[in-house]
């Protein structure tokens, strides 16, 4: 029987002892914390989202967000984080005769970290869903390039030929 189907999964990993005795990998062990859900206990599955692969360096995240108008969401990103925001502002019109309210239209703040060297295209909104299209490029100096072998019994040959031709 594994984990799982007893209840008891592990949920929570104290990175503390790592922060103290790595240097440069505080991004790395942050990360790792959101993912836990340390920082995000509040409301961890909203709003939901997909994650897909559209080409070989083409993504799109679509995050649901019914009842959400373009105004009021916002994207930013800033050192490789990609923050989706909603903040509804709300009537109190709607309220007075509202039965029964079965579409959260609670605010969020929705974030993903982003690998090196990606970049937002753009992003829509068409039938409670938006849309983020990302692009990873990488540069020439990043890319891999072949390296040729030469022989140092070439190099002699042709320096020979040199010598012969002048």
């Amino acid at each position: 029987m594994s984990l799982k189907q007893r209840g008891h999964a592990m949920r929570t990993f104290d990175f503390a002892p790592f922060y103290r005795s790595t240097v440069g990998f505080d991004r790395l062990f942050s990360m790792l914390d959101q993912v836990g859900g340390v920082e995000s206990a509040a409301t961890p599955g909203y709003p939901p989202y997909n994650i897909k692969r559209s080409g070989e360096n083409a993504y799109n995240i679509s995050v649901a967000v019914a009842g959400f108008a373009a105004a009021d969401l916002s994207i930013e990103v800033k050192e490789n984080t990609l923050a989706i925001r909603g903040n509804k502002q709300s009537s109190g019109e709607e309220e007075s005769d509202l039965i029964y309210q079965g579409i959260a239209e609670r605010n969020f703040e929705r974030n993903f970290q982003l690998a090196d060297h990606v970049q937002i295209k753009g992003a829509s909104l068409e039938n409670g869903l938006l849309q983020v299209d990302l692009l990873r490029v990488v540069p020439e100096a990043m890319k891999p390039r072949a390296i040729p072998i030469t022989t140092a019994k070439k190099a002699v040959l042709e320096g020979k030929a040199a010598k012969i031709a002048a």
